[in-house]
């Protein structure tokens, strides 16, 4: 069941990315990448080779659409490499191992503190990618801040609307 639900997630975060947050560039300079959110979602003790395969997947198909070769999957790669160390940072030592972090379940502070870090490395990466040189020094690190800003807003945006105890 929860595979089937990560399949639709993997969906939705696709088409909204693609259809709708890939054309809105705020004063040019910030995009937002909701489709980082994905990894977050990942459980305590997941496969770590399949958290690996699920955000190459979903970053190479934006790539794909968004024409960005490679930048999406690598970093998307990337960040689940990490996940795995930074959610232990934040989930309660007695919690289950399927334990997932959301705003419901560790509060504000700690999951605000956890997609930033997630969300920052993301954009750090994602747009050092694209970019592919600090020639324009200021107008990158001005995109990675901004887009890591508005980022960070509608992932908790996001969580707090889908993530709700009942």
């Amino acid at each position: 069941m929860k595979e089937l639900y990560r399949s639709i997630t993997f969906i939705i975060l696709f088409l909204f990315q693609v259809l709708v947050l890939n054309h809105i560039h705020l004063f040019n300079v910030a995009t937002p990448m909701l489709y980082v959110i994905f990894i977050l979602g990942f459980e305590r003790n997941y496969p770590q080779w399949a958290s690996l395969l699920w955000s190459f997947s979903l970053g190479l198909a934006v790539d794909v659409c968004a024409n960005t070769p490679g930048a999406g999957a690598a970093t998307m790669t990337a960040l689940a490499m990490v996940q795995h160390y930074f959610i232990e940072l934040f989930v309660p030592r007695d919690a289950a191992d399927d334990f997932s972090i959301h705003i419901s379940t560790v509060g504000i502070k700690s999951y605000s503190i956890y997609s930033s870090i997630l969300v920052t490395a993301f954009c750090l990466v994602y747009f050092s990618l694209e970019a592919l040189s600090f020639f324009n020094f200021q107008q990158w690190l001005l995109t990675v801040v901004a887009s890591s800003l508005l980022t960070i807003a509608l992932v908790l945006v996001v969580d707090n609307l889908f993530n709700r105890k009942a």
